[in-house]
């Protein structure tokens, strides 16, 4: 890491020496602008409105508009304000931490002790250690006099930016002013649901996935080139999310607690659901097996006879000089009868009893019209 800032901690008559380093980064992927018909990179100029020259930075000084009036400010005028000037970071008063209110924390500095002994810097957070309380401080850092507090993480001095009393908005929703009736089966079913997601906070635990899938992005075309399929990249699209207001909050409620429950016991349940599932698959399938094989032996035992009613039928019919083959064409025609009904019986498997004893019926009424 690289100081930022150099200065010291005012701690009543104690001067605490320490250099200043940004406790946190940005881990976003960088990008930058193109021309997306040839690739070009894009570039900002510092042009003039007035002369339309292009300005260096170091031309360039900051100025304040009102009611059409500009007042500019050149880099010594803006060096002269007094607090800019200050590396001082100064103890106003020590505080309960719980005092602060999240909402205005800021930026959050790592102090590095700077002097050859640490003795001071030791002191200073031995004694925020022992009084259990925050240090207020005011500081100017980068152009802004800034509020700030001093606690200790991991035995090191931090110094947390805060936000002016100012710059925290006010929440005035008139929703908020309705009144809603809760009930107590509601709260204590809210409640459950909140004690099931309990848990310590592991910020380890917790990824970005846009940036994993930026950069899998990235990587995909760097190897693939610009001609590649999104979904072979990113797999099976996402299921869409739901929307709309739920209706129902003691459903939604119901249903959250059951998933929250089936995912705690979920292995659990299902090594003691295997086998009771796999006896309940075998049984069903012995009943649904007899069920078939009876309806099938139905079904071939009517096909069979209509189709020898059939061959008697059309027996007197043939020609005197057919009858010696008679035997041998009966005989074909009945094999060929009988494998039409173990087809039938194999079909009759996948409907059930009710259409096979239709589909009987059926050939029967085709054999009478062929007799007749």
């Amino acid at each position: 890491m690289r100081a930022i800032w150099k200065g010291a901690i005012a701690f009543g008559l104690v001067n605490v020496p320490v250099k200043v380093y940004s406790a946190t980064e940005d881990h976003d992927i960088s990008l930058h602008q193109v021309h997306n018909a040839d690739g070009g990179r894009i570039r900002y100029q510092r042009r003039c409105e007035v002369c339309s020259t292009i300005v260096d930075y170091a031309d360039i000084d900051k100025a304040y508009e009102d009611d059409g009036r500009t007042v500019i400010l050149s880099r010594d005028e803006l060096k002269s304000i007094p607090a800019e000037n200050s590396h001082e970071i100064e103890v106003v008063q020590f505080v309960p931490a719980e005092h602060l209110d999240p909402i205005m924390f800021e930026k959050s500095y790592y102090l590095e002790p700077d002097s050859k002994s640490p003795k001071a810097y030791m002191l200073l957070r031995r004694a925020l250690e022992d009084t259990d309380r925050v240090a207020i401080v005011q500081f100017a850092l980068r152009d802004k006099t800034r509020l700030g507090a001093l606690r200790i993480r991991d035995d090191v001095l931090m110094l947390q930016a805060l936000l002016w009393a100012d710059e925290v908005r006010e929440a005035g929703f008139p929703a908020l002013e309705t009144s809603v009736r809760i009930s107590a089966q509601e709260r204590e079913m809210s409640a459950a649901l909140v004690e099931s997601m309990a848990s310590d906070f592991e910020p380890e635990q917790f990824t970005d996935d846009y940036q994993a899938q930026l950069r899998q992005l990235i990587e995909a075309k760097l190897e693939k080139g610009d001609s590649l399929d999104t979904e072979e990249t990113f797999g099976a699209a996402a299921a869409e999310s739901g929307t709309g207001e739920v209706i129902d909050l003691m459903e939604a409620l119901k249903r959250s607690l059951d998933r929250k429950r089936g995912a705690a016991g979920g292995e659990a349940s299902d090594e003691q659901a295997e086998p009771a599932a796999k006896a309940a698959g075998r049984s069903a399938a012995g009943r649904s097996g007899a069920a078939k094989t009876g309806a099938a032996k139905t079904g071939a035992a009517k096909a069979g006879s209509a189709a020898k009613a059939g061959d008697a039928a059309k027996a007197p019919a043939k020609t005197a000089t057919r009858s010696a083959s008679k035997p041998a064409s009966a005989a074909t025609k009945t094999s060929a009868a009988k494998t039409s009904a173990a087809k039938a019986g194999t079909a009759s498997k996948a409907g059930s009893a009710t259409k096979s004893a239709a589909a009987g019926k059926t050939t029967a009424a085709k054999t009478v019209r062929k007799g007749a």
